[in-house]
């Protein structure tokens, strides 16, 4: 028989539909005071689709239920490396909130939004002065549609000079997983770029791999190893010595925001995710924005629309433009328009003293757990990282048979979020952690006891992590059947 404390447990996990009740309702409509309007013809309409009959109260209840299941920035330490995890601040939210900003209608003429797109123009500038760059566009949707951009810009500016022959893209095996898909999707053959002891871009490898069929070299900067590429002054010169377009990743810009600018390296075009350093609700909160900035090879080929400003007697106006040789439009209107209004808050709210805070926070914070937790696990590059470091369960695995899942799941139950496990490809049983920039440090201690007791635990109880997490609604789930064979359609019982 089901005791009470299970049948409450089983309660909280019903679905909306299970939870419905023929004739229970948790609204009313107010009496039509406008014409009825007549139904499309039967054809068109279905009378089978199933809707859930449930009060107000149980609505709220369910919704506010499920939404403890989940991990979240705002619940919990979120060490998931590569991705840049933000708190993002509340004041954000509010000014994108504002009725002016919420509320216009993209089709609207531009000189009844002069306020929205003079924030657009001042957010491309600064974007442009944070990256060293010499125009921007923040059309493109989220960061692989700014990669997809760049590279279109890339084969637009070849073709335009008669170079059809140039075809090949090189990628560090340490870049992230978005850029060989990118470079494929603009037409572009992909050649893997080893690193090298370092980590760093191997540069024989680079010089025995440049010809006049190089159309560009991309790379993430830093790396997905959390390094710095000590090597990027010379492979920026070899690629371009050799006709190539280099393009920057600036995924990982949170390390080195207001302290490096790409355009002083060299890079002709790059991206950043602003749902990553300049904060938007991130992994499943979204929507992103992947803005492309370009340096003066490639500015005319940036997507439309982008921002323009005029001046006459003192009165500035803006439009929206399109380059000389634009690529055309990356999306429909121009772009995300509310994740650009919380970038543009945050940028402004930190200012120039802020911005390089930014970078010395999150570099700190990820050097202090690469300091404690050596020794404890594997370190494949054991070298100053940048804003996430990369240790390895090579160790627990060979003396314990416990692997980096076994780590990251573990970490669960404890109330931490899984660090990006198993990437990048080049390092085993890979755990990429980056802490942000606003953990305090008795979260990182916290997260710090918690790695050393997992290593503990893999050597006194390994069965015990082969089987966590224990204290969650969902126990190991076979990770392949729920990614291939997913259930998520309600379906009525029989």
């Amino acid at each position: 028989m089901t005791s009470l404390l299970e049948r409450a447990a089983l309660d909280r996990r019903k679905l909306l539909m299970d939870r419905s009740r023929s004739g229970r309702i948790g609204t009313t409509l107010p009496p039509l005071d406008v014409p009825e309007a007549q139904l499309p013809e039967p054809s068109l309409l279905r009378d089978d689709l199933d809707l859930p009959e449930v009060s107000e109260g149980e609505i709220v209840r369910y919704f506010s239920q499920i939404s403890q299941f989940n991990f979240s920035i705002d619940h919990n330490f979120y060490p998931l490396g590569s991705c840049t995890m933000k708190y993002n601040p509340k004041l954000n939210d509010e000014i994108a909130s504002i009725p002016g900003f919420a509320q216009i209608h993209p089709l609207q003429p531009v000189a009844t939004v002069q306020g929205a797109v003079k924030l657009v123009w001042e957010l491309q500038e600064v974007l442009n002065e944070i990256t060293g760059m010499a125009g921007c566009s923040l059309a493109p949707m989220a960061g692989a549609d700014g990669e997809l951009a760049g590279l279109l810009m890339a084969r637009a500016y070849h073709l335009d000079r008669g170079d059809d022959k140039r075809k090949n893209v090189l990628i560090p095996d340490s870049a992230h997983g978005t850029n060989p898909a990118s470079a494929a999707m603009a037409g572009f053959n992909v050649v893997t770029l080893p690193s090298d002891s370092n980590g760093n871009t191997d540069l024989d490898a680079l010089r025995d791999s440049v010809s006049d069929e190089l159309a560009g070299l991309m790379i993430t900067l830093p790396s997905t190893l959390g390094l710095f590429d000590t090597n990027i002054l010379d492979v920026t010169r070899i690629v371009r010595d050799a006709g190539g377009i280099v393009y920057g990743d600036g995924a990982n810009l949170n390390a080195i925001v207001g302290r490096v600018k790409f355009g002083d390296l060299g890079f002709d075009v790059i991206h950043s995710n602003l749902h990553k350093t300049f904060t938007q609700p991130h992994g499943g909160g979204g929507p992103g924005a992947g803005p492309v900035i370009a340096g003066p090879r490639l500015v005319d080929y940036l997507p439309t629309p982008v921002a323009g400003r005029k001046t006459d007697n003192g009165e500035e106006t803006f439009s929206l433009d399109a380059p000389s040789n634009t690529i055309g439009r990356m999306g429909a209107f121009h772009g995300n328009f509310g994740a650009l209004v919380r970038a543009w808050s945050y940028i402004f709210t930190l200012g120039k003293e802020g911005i390089p805070q930014i970078s010395e926070d999150a570099v700190i914070n990820a050097n202090y757990i690469l300091s404690e937790l050596k020794g404890y696990y594997d370190l494949p590059y054991d070298r100053t990282c940048m804003h996430e470091v990369v240790f390895a369960a090579t160790n627990l695995r060979r003396e314990h048979g416990v692997r980096a899942m076994d780590v990251a799941k573990r970490l669960i139950d404890y109330g931490i979020h899984p660090p990006t496990m198993y990437f990048p490809l080049v390092v085993e049983e890979a755990l990429m952690i980056e802490p942000t920039e606003t953990e305090s440090k008795e979260t990182l201690d916290y997260f710090i006891d918690v790695m050393k007791q997992i290593a503990a635990e893999a050597a006194a109880d390994p069965e015990m992590l082969h089987e966590a997490p224990h204290n969650t609604p969902n126990t190991r789930l076979d990770e392949a059947r729920a990614a291939r064979r997913p259930d998520l359609r309600w379906r009525r019982q029989e």
